[in-house]
């Protein structure tokens, strides 16, 4: 039989089992807590693109000078200020910025942009403010890559040819009113006066090298030059085409005529075919 001091002993074994058993499932629960909320955290902090840094209290998602190709995946959807410049992307596809409906300030300048997918910035968010694309390649452009944005835009340093299509984008867009002369005209449409489009293909139009808006300015009008083109190229084809018609038909009536010709001299070549008496010519002949 166990003594009293033999229980006391026991329960103070025991109790102590107990505790440690309490303080161990304690350091569980709080351990489970712990890799819960990390593991919603992550869940619930966007990721930053690979080869970009992030400052998640401003929103400015920084990929300058990150030798990117395209335009990056996983841009954060709050982002409000994305910078891209100097890199390597030639073109921006429809789908890059629709997501991003809280952008403000977008900077694509000293990349090789030569192409903008038709409604490649339409989707931006009306919060945009500016649109920077200076220092690109672009060459044309229309209403249907812009969209309807206002944000104030840097179009200077780009080999434009003008045209119909760049006047009307121009005269719907907000530049940035210290940048427009930087806008300059490397080639244009030619007018009906500069020759022949045939004769000089690598001619670049008499407004090369000069400030778009100082020619619009000056009473220049893109679009009657091209209007004026498209209707004399249409006189050119109509007159081709009536041309060869009329050639055609000519040799068509001169071929109808020698054969005719032929088949006259051949009935004439033809034996005359000698006459049948009939009854009637005999009865005469007897009276």
């Amino acid at each position: 039989m166990c003594t009293g001091w033999c229980q006391e002993k026991c329960a103070i074994v025991s109790g102590g089992r107990e505790r440690r058993r309490g303080k161990g499932q304690i350091l569980y629960s709080w351990l489970r807590m712990f890799f819960v909320f990390a593991a919603l955290w992550g869940q619930a902090t966007p990721q930053c693109p690979d080869g970009c840094h992030c400052s998640w209290d401003t929103a400015t998602v920084l990929c300058s000078d990150a030798g990117l190709r395209e335009i990056p995946e996983g841009i954060p959807t709050e982002t409000v200020s994305l910078h891209l410049e100097r890199n390597y992307i030639r073109n921006i596809p429809e789908s890059a910025f629709g997501h991003l409906v809280h952008l403000r300030d977008l900077y694509l300048s000293h990349n090789r942009i030569d192409s903008l997918a038709t409604g490649a910035l339409r989707h931006l968010g009306p919060e945009l403010r500016l649109l920077d694309l200076s220092h690109n390649q672009l060459r044309q452009a229309g209403r249907e890559e812009f969209g309807s944005t206002r944000a104030k835009t840097r179009l200077y340093h780009n080999p434009w040819h003008c045209d119909c299509a760049l006047q009307e984008l121009m005269e719907t867009l907000n530049l940035e009113p210290e940048t427009v002369n930087g806008i300059v005209c490397e080639s244009s449409v030619r007018g009906v006066g500069e020759g022949s489009r045939w004769d000089d293909p690598g001619s670049q139009g008499e407004h090369a090298g000069q400030p778009l808006v100082k020619l619009l300015d000056s009473g220049v009008n893109f679009c009657s030059l091209q209007r004026k083109t498209t209707d004399v190229a249409m006189l050119v084809t109509m007159f081709v085409w009536f041309f060869m018609v009329i050639v055609y038909v000519v040799y068509y009536v001169r071929q109808n005529q020698a054969e005719a010709r032929r088949h006259l001299e051949y009935l004439k070549s033809l034996p005359s075919p000698r006459k049948v008496p009939t009854e009637t010519d005999t009865l005469s002949t007897g009276f």
